[in-house]
């Protein structure tokens, strides 16, 4: 499987100044070449390939008064640039076949764009140095944070500078079945939420962190600073900027968090089941901010990955199983519940249940695993006798009356 493996860059000055001429020259060609098929589709003429574009916006720009500093970058970026609106097409068209979701048509890049970013390919003969820094053919050699060791080499590098003018090296190699864990016996089901991030099936509760609840005193703050500055100035693109690295941080914290989980649960179980949430769907209701604060989808998405990376077995069970509506001990279906009602007793078998709990049984059931209960998610309470049955006691018992003495509810 291909897996990303992103490092922070710390470039010179000059090589801030150079990596901003690459933007702008992929961007240029990358406008060019969009235009370019626009006019052909408009006009009704053939579709150009990639090879035609090359040689058109690139190789004979080079050589006019206004396109001649497309030269002083390297023309390996420039040529990524064309295959991402390639890619972008395809996409584009696929959507409309029904081969993937829907996306929209390739747009114009803006200079005022707050992310950039190009990619060199071996042909540019990119390297990492003995000193562990990475040379960019026409930039330099950039210190690089090195986090960790690459798995492969890999065959291409992304440089991508962020909203907050933050700098990385994004690297996509292969790897193989070697990180395969050894198997263990657990097997979890869990169910997400908003009160608990992520409930399962063995009884165990994970707060929800709420990263971005718990910023949104700074992120109003520096909000605040750049609505009161003047449009155009410096001093609003430095607020721009401040605004943006508080978003950064807050998604950092919970791309952490995903991170940390994910790998915890994928290392102490066998299999995971999870549920098809709608997102997009609630992301429309009054719960929106919350439901983007917390992430589901990526964290789903690492599970799912890191299951196959780690030779686990990753289950998706259907949105509109009544994970909330069935009773986990005896099966019987009681019915929608308002969201306000966290703890249930189930009208057939009398236990009282854990909402959330439940859900999570129900989900790892449905998915076909079997349930280890700890004892957290029921609670058996007495249950009343049905008329029909005979009685034993003509009299009410002595243990009975001083069960009601103690204000313990009795049969």
């Amino acid at each position: 499987m291909q897996l990303r493996y992103n490092f922070r860059l710390y470039p010179t000055t000059g090589q801030r100044f150079a990596l901003a001429r690459t933007f702008g020259c992929a961007r240029v060609v990358y406008n060019d070449a969009l235009r370019a098929r626009e006019t052909a589709r408009s006009t009704g003429a053939p579709f150009p390939k990639v090879g035609e574009l090359s040689k058109l916006l690139i190789t004979e720009a080079k050589k006019t008064p206004e396109r001649a500093w497309l030269g002083e970058v390297s023309a390996v970026a420039l040529q990524q640039s064309l295959r991402d609106l390639d890619m972008a097409y395809r996409n584009f068209y696929d959507g409309l076949k029904g081969k993937r979701p829907k996306m929209g048509a390739p747009r114009y890049k803006s200079k005022r764009d707050t992310r950039q970013a190009v990619r060199f390919t071996t042909n540019a003969y990119w390297k990492i140095t003995s000193g562990s820094k990475l040379r960019l053919p026409k930039i330099g050699d950039v210190p690089v944070k090195w986090s960790r060791a690459l798995p492969s080499t890999p065959s291409s590098v992304t440089v991508v500078k962020d909203s907050a003018g933050r700098y990385f090296a994004s690297f996509v190699v292969e790897t193989d079945a070697s990180e395969v864990l050894p198997e263990t016996t657990p097997e979890v089901g869990i169910d997400l939420g908003l009160g608990h991030f992520a409930v399962l099936s063995d009884g165990r509760k994970i707060d929800s962190p709420r990263f971005l609840r718990r910023a949104e005193k700074r992120l109003k703050k520096a909000q605040r600073a750049l609505s009161r500055k003047e449009k155009g100035s410096k001093n609003r693109g430095k607020a721009r900027t401040r605004v943006a690295r508080e978003h950064a941080r807050v998604s950092d914290a919970r791309r952490e968090f995903h991170h940390q989980l994910s790998t915890k649960l994928i290392r102490e179980n066998q299999a995971v089941a999870v549920e098809d949430l709608a997102v997009k769907g609630l992301a429309r209701t009054r719960l929106a901010k919350s439901v983007h604060d917390a992430g589901w989808s990526t964290f789903v998405s690492m599970l799912e990955y890191k299951a196959a990376r780690y030779g686990r077995t990753f289950i998706r069970i259907g949105r509109f199983e009544p994970t909330s509506q069935v009773c986990s001990a005896c099966g019987v279906k009681d019915g929608p519940k308002p969201l306000g009602v966290r703890v249930w007793t189930c009208g057939a078998c009398g236990v009282v249940l854990d909402r959330d709990i439940n859900a999570a049984i129900n989900v790892a059931k449905a998915a076909g695993l079997a349930v280890s209960a700890r004892g957290a998610q029921v609670r058996p309470v007495l249950v009343p006798a049905p008329r029909n049955e005979a009685g034993t006691h003509p009299k009410r018992p002595a243990a009975l009356v001083q069960w009601e003495q103690a204000g313990i509810p009795g049969l």
